[in-house]
């Protein structure tokens, strides 16, 4: 039998969770071991109508996310509830975390003798919502909060493994099991498995979405710089992604994909659905139907890996507003040249690493040219060792809104809004079979992707688009991935 060691540890005075269930953890932090969960200090009074709290973290992290740097666990205390921590698999799928997460769940229900409620970060939400509904753990639950859960995926995971982020991510290790089940289309097949699922309503769900990334530098910058092509963001996931259909919004506010989950910043927000009796009044609560995604052609994007040197050459149509130029790669050292059609250089980039989740280890040499010129700008690299880089262009523009994109069963088109514009489209369709990576050119007709015959997984489509309106030429990227199942069916948003 396991021995209870109860005592309380004092770390810049946050209290720590002072119990193991998976057996005692020693000098320091507790965390980081999958499948072991700890109990919080017991406040001095606990009203009976109180739940206990089980938190969940997200992807690449762990249970100290809710103690460390953060008042969450501290402000759940002074409010006098008890809480549990637990550790999942920070780099595996919503099937193996849910699966034990499922038998974490009962044991910490035994334990309080009560059934608790879940507050989830980020991906621990799908992890959560998969133990519920395809693992069984519902009746341990009464209810679940998502704190910006990416339940529809993020492009950003879609970015990761396209064809010109994939030299990147791969030697940064940012490839794993969670960010590949976190691919959009891989996420709408989790959906349809999930949605109709006859447990999916057991528990009621409520869900945040933030709409800040930051300022320049920051962790989530670069992430909310993409991401913008599909909406408000909060520099991982969209507050789209963040919604269901059949959840209640609590709230979108101000908040980045980190301090969303901090104490003082939500927890005053969902504590009155923390008790057996929810009281809603004096809330902005709504229940929230699936909006479509709007997705603006506002990105251009490159990748590859060289050595020496290495050119981009880059599209610019008048009139727009701004240009980013984001060069991404493994190495701090690049040197850069950026030359506007004029051939006038400059090389003022600001360089800063990633801590992201996607591109965690990057470095981001970053300009922004504020009513560039138009025409054929050359960014120009140069660096004495082999590097894996990503260009991510971000343009202001009313061009942004002239394209759109549509996925039907078996085909992915391109439509411009006005029937003048003339369009180029060049389509890579990528994919994994027997464990190595296939990559291969699809002929589009009349801006349309006809997929071929695919076996079962997830396919990575990216869409290079050349258009032109009245002699202004302009450049695009569009990144999709879609899912097959085994009867051939296509899912995908």
């Amino acid at each position: 039998m396991i021995k209870k060691i109860c005592y309380t540890v004092f770390a810049l005075f946050l209290l720590l969770p002072s119990w193991s269930q998976a057996g005692s953890f020693g000098d320091g932090d507790p965390s980081g071991v999958p499948g072991q969960w700890y109990v919080g200090t017991t406040p001095s009074y606990v009203a009976p109508s109180k739940h206990p709290i089980l938190f969940v973290h997200g992807l690449n992290s762990s249970s100290n996310t809710w103690w460390n740097d953060n008042n969450m666990y501290d402000t759940a205390y002074q409010n006098s509830y008890e809480t549990a921590f637990i550790d999942l698999y920070p780099t595996k799928n919503m099937w193996d975390n849910g699966a034990l997460l499922s038998q974490k769940i009962r044991d910490i229900y035994n334990y309080y003798g009560e059934k608790v409620v879940i507050v989830a970060h980020s991906k621990g939400g799908i992890d959560t919502q998969s133990a519920l509904v395809h693992y069984g753990a519902y009746p341990y639950v009464a209810r679940v909060i998502t704190l910006s859960t990416p339940h529809y995926g993020s492009q950003l995971a879609d970015l990761a493994y396209s064809s010109w982020a994939g030299w990147l991510t791969g030697i940064l290790g940012s490839k794993n099991d969670a960010t590949y089940s976190l691919q959009t289309g891989y996420m709408s097949y989790f959906r349809s498995e999930t949605d109709h699922h006859p447990n999916v309503n057991r528990n009621q769900i409520y869900t945040f979405g933030g709409t800040k990334w930051g300022s320049f530098g920051s962790s989530l910058y670069w992430g909310g710089l993409y991401l913008r092509t599909y909406g408000s963001n909060d520099g991982a996931v969209t507050v789209n992604s963040s919604r269901l259909p059949y959840g209640t919004e609590l709230r979108v506010g101000d908040w980045n994909h980190s301090n969303i989950k901090e104490g003082s910043s939500t927890f005053n927000l969902f504590k009155n659905y923390l008790n057996e009796v929810t009281n809603t009044s004096g809330f902005n609560t709504q229940s929230v139907i699936e909006s479509s995604v709007t997705e603006n052609a506002a990105s251009f994007v490159r990748g590859g890996e060289y050595r020496g040197k290495k050119q981009e050459k880059v599209l610019v149509e008048q009139g727009a507003k701004s240009a980013t130029f984001d060069w991404i790669s493994n190495s701090p050292s690049s040197q850069l040249i950026l030359k506007d059609p004029g051939q006038q250089a400059s090389s003022t980039f600001k360089v800063k690493k990633d801590e992201s989740e996607y591109f965690n280890g990057a470095y981001h040499h970053t300009v922004t040219v504020q009513d560039p010129a138009p025409g054929e700008w050359t960014l120009e690299a140069s660096s004495s060792s082999a590097e894996k880089y990503l260009l991510h262009v971000s343009f202001e523009s009313a061009m942004n809104g002239a394209l759109s994109i549509h996925l039907a069963q078996d085909e992915i088109s391109l439509k411009a809004k006005d029937s003048k514009m003339k369009l180029q489209p060049d389509m890579t369709i990528e994919y994994y079979k027997d464990g190595k990576l296939k990559k291969s050119k699809v002929k589009t007709k009349n801006g349309s992707l006809k997929l071929p015959k695919l076996g079962k997984g997830v396919y990575n489509v990216t869409i290079d688009v050349e258009g032109s309106k009245d002699k202004n030429t302009f450049q695009r990227t569009f990144i999709k991935t879609i899912y097959v199942d085994d009867s051939g069916k296509i899912y995908g948003r």
